[in-house]
């Protein structure tokens, strides 16, 4: 049986995290592994995540670097990196082994984004299309891989910012085109509602244009903060 890895960095995400562990355990009844990587919270999320994790680690702030490190401690078959705020559908490991099997190397499921907006619904559809045409993943979505090729495109680049975006052109150039899976994943939308959804897709389209353009990570970082 395929052992997954469940790789969440977490920064002060106490007011949520319980409830995104919780719904991890059955993955861990059944075998699968759940690493959280904190980056120096200042609330209780090391407290809360310790009783629901494998393993609770502590790293240098900045998700690639987290998930890097926890990339590193697991010892799953496959890695499945997923956000603090963002929930698996019930069947997400076999799906996932399903996929593998079928000779993909590493995919993502498609996202439903939580909250009020509507648009959110077609910010949701856009994003799992996007991907699909493009063969490119975001951290929403997802990202799952098998260990050895995540291993030879040598992790998440370290960057503040699009870590998500370049770990997947370095999958597709060794690993072929993602397994775009339709079942699921469930991802918080309290960016787009604390932003606003027009103010937040404007802005996010502008990063991913200027990063394709080849714009310096650390400051785009600065520009979204």
């Amino acid at each position: 049986m395929m052992r997954l890895a469940i790789v969440v960095p977490t920064l002060d995400e106490a007011a949520g995290i319980a409830a995104t562990l919780a719904a991890l355990q059955p993955l861990r009844a059944d075998g699968h592994e759940v690493v959280v990587v904190d980056g120096g919270s200042r609330d209780a999320t090391l407290a809360l995540v310790r009783p629901l994790a494998d393993r609770a680690l502590l790293a240098r702030p900045g998700r690639a670097t987290q998930m890097n490190a926890g990339a590193r401690a697991a010892s799953g078959d496959a890695l499945l990196f997923l956000h603090a705020d963002s929930r698996l559908p019930p069947d997400a490991a076999a799906a996932i082994g399903r996929a593998l099997a079928a000779g993909a190397r590493w995919g993502r499921f498609d996202v439903s984004i939580a909250g009020r907006p509507r648009i959110l619904r077609v910010v949701a559809a856009m994003m799992n299309l996007r991907s699909r045409l493009t063969g490119i993943a975001t951290g929403d979505q997802g990202i799952f891989v098998e260990r050895a090729l995540f291993d030879a495109v040598g992790g998440y680049a370290e960057i503040p910012l699009m870590e998500d975006i370049a770990l997947s052109k370095s999958l597709k150039r060794l690993g072929g085109r993602p397994a775009c899976l339709r079942e699921r994943i469930t991802t918080s939308g309290r960016r787009w509602e604390a932003r606003g959804p027009w103010r937040t897709i404007v802005t996010m389209w502008w990063l991913r244009a200027a990063y394709a353009l080849g714009a310096d990570p650390a400051r785009l970082a600065r520009g979204y903060r």
